[in-house]
């Protein structure tokens, strides 16, 4: 499963150790989590010159199957930081193009090739290879710091304000005091439990079964959706393999393990063509599939006076447009951009926090509620009974061959209403 342990209560001695944590480093910004967001505030931050520490409980970037579509978004902000050039030369694939497949036939839901900007297309690039080329341009930077292995415990907090954190690491225990505490710790976030902030909690209508195929020259299948059959499955070309999610109902995951690997490849069989169902042999084991419970939330309040939080921390984004990355990133950015003068001087004001929260709660919030339209009226309404047919509404099916709804979308999904840019990019 992808999911992380729930936080779980300290013991006494576990307690007491943490008093006695030693005196760590005191700078303007400390970031819990090296996640796209994480290490891009980082990265924003240290190349103006204000001291940054990151720190990451795991002690590598290598989880597999996690986020890693790049939007066009964020590639005209790597664009803007003068880092194209490195992270195209990253392995990668693109998708320009993204539609659906149903017995009535091929629909094209959007275009990237429509858009004006220099990246017409999502980038799929595996999320440790990101991480790791957003951690080494921060690293080149003096005053940016990061830690792995290090797990935040507890907040430090004088006269009402978080001041910074208390964290676990192999030689023991420390403490890290900042101006700014962020918490771009993940849909999990401790940091956001530690502060005493709830989530409002939507209800997506599905899961996804992530897993691998193998890729032989000369393949047709393009990326998309596949709703076949009462049936929906995601491809995604990835050069030397497929990635593909099957959609499956909400909690349904224990019935499909109940029925076996063999069962599995048979229902996955009737969405693929012939030469690609014959791949399906190569699934062998459950531990090839990872099991994404698709979660949806946001937080009405991302920060307390020293602490905000960003990124999923904040609001946690489904699956569907694959846009997590890409709004966590935006994220970090107008942070950057909102908070750096006051950084600089060395005073920040809870009121400047919020303007970060006003600034990208409601193009989040649309996305979200965008999001939910597509879970509820395509995607679960496509997951019907055995042998029915799953039938596009016909006024939806009229939209989308509208070119300039096509361009509507691609602007949305791509580039991000509005279209967030580095105001300050440093030297």
């Amino acid at each position: 499963m992808l999911e992380e342990s729930a936080v779980t209560p300290m013991t006494a001695a576990e307690k007491a150790a943490m008093a006695s944590a030693s005196a760590g480093p005191e700078v303007t910004c400390c970031i819990v989590g090296a996640g796209p967001a994480g290490l891009m505030l980082g990265l924003l931050l240290a190349r103006q010159g204000l001291s940054v520490l990151v720190l990451e409980a795991h002690g590598d970037f290598d989880r597999d199957f996690r986020g890693d579509t790049v939007h066009p978004s964020v590639l005209e902000i790597i664009d803007q930081l003068g880092l194209s050039e490195g992270l195209l030369a990253l392995p990668h694939s693109r998708v320009q193009q993204f539609g659906l497949q149903t017995e009535a036939g091929w629909l094209e839901l959007t275009d990237f090739r429509l858009l004006s900007t220099r990246y017409p297309y999502i980038m799929l690039v595996p999320q440790v290879e990101f991480l790791t080329f957003l951690a080494w341009e921060a690293q080149r930077w003096p005053t940016f710091h990061l830690e792995m292995g290090a797990r935040v415990e507890g907040l430090l907090e004088q006269e009402g304000r978080i001041v910074g954190v208390r964290y676990r690491t192999r030689e023991g225990w420390r403490e890290a005091r900042a101006l700014l505490t962020v918490a771009a710790d993940g849909r999990f976030s401790r940091v956001r439990h530690l502060a005493g902030l709830e989530p409002v909690k939507t209800s997506p209508p599905i899961d996804v079964l992530w897993f691998r195929l193998p890729r032989q020259p000369g393949d047709q299948l393009a990326s998309g959706g596949r709703f076949l059959h009462g049936r929906a499955l995601v491809v995604l070309e990835r050069g030397s393999y497929y990635q593909l999610g099957y959609l499956i109902p909400k909690g349904g995951y224990q019935q499909i393990r109940q029925a076996g690997l063999a069962a599995l490849r048979r229902e996955l069989a009737i969405l693929l063509p012939k030469e690609l169902a014959t791949r399906l042999e190569t699934l062998q084991g459950w531990n090839q599939i990872a099991v994404l419970s698709v979660e949806s939330s946001y937080l009405k309040r991302w920060y307390r006076p020293g602490l905000l939080l960003i990124g999923d921390a904040a609001h946690v984004m489904s699956p569907v447009a694959g846009v997590g990355i890409n709004y966590a990133i935006q994220d970090a950015v107008v942070a950057a951009n909102l908070l750096s003068a006051s950084l600089r001087r060395g005073v920040l004001d809870e009121r400047e926090l919020a303007r970060v929260q006003r600034a990208r709660l409601w193009p989040t919030r649309l996305m979200q509620l965008v999001q939910e339209q597509m879970q509820r009226r395509l995607i679960a309404a496509s997951l019907t009974k055995e042998g029915e047919q799953f039938r596009l509404p016909r006024w939806f099916r009229w939209l989308v061959r509208r070119r300039l709804v096509r361009l509507l979308l691609a602007h949305f999904i791509g580039l991000g209403v509005p279209r967030v840019r580095v105001k300050v990019a440093g030297s």
